[in-house]
């Protein structure tokens, strides 16, 4: 499984562009995602789940650069639904990290 590790995914939050609002939501999503692992973890190389239900949000932003075009909405919301679910899963508002 890829993993992004935590400075792959703050390089990607400094990446996308105004031009690419669906990427750059899933980088910020991806960021918050990380940082909630970590304060309630061990941490996001500790906790396999949190990094396994980003694993099509990770594949989405994975190799992507500032001349990339944006994706579409509809692949952003296929990559945050394992996300979704997840934090369900752990009884978590999803404003927490989806917002």
């Amino acid at each position: 499984m890829m993993l992004l590790n935590e400075f792959d995914v703050e390089d990607y939050l400094h990446t996308f562009t105004d031009r690419q609002p669906n990427l750059q939501r899933g980088a910020l999503v991806l960021s918050r995602l990380v940082w909630w692992a970590n304060y309630n973890s061990d941490g996001w190389f500790s906790w396999p789940k949190p990094a396994r239900s980003a694993k099509k949000l990770q594949t989405l932003l994975y190799g992507k650069n500032a001349y990339s075009p944006d994706v579409t909405d509809a692949e952003l919301k296929a990559a945050l639904s394992p996300v979704k679910a997840f934090l369900t899963r752990q009884g978590v508002s999803h404003e927490e990290v989806l917002s």
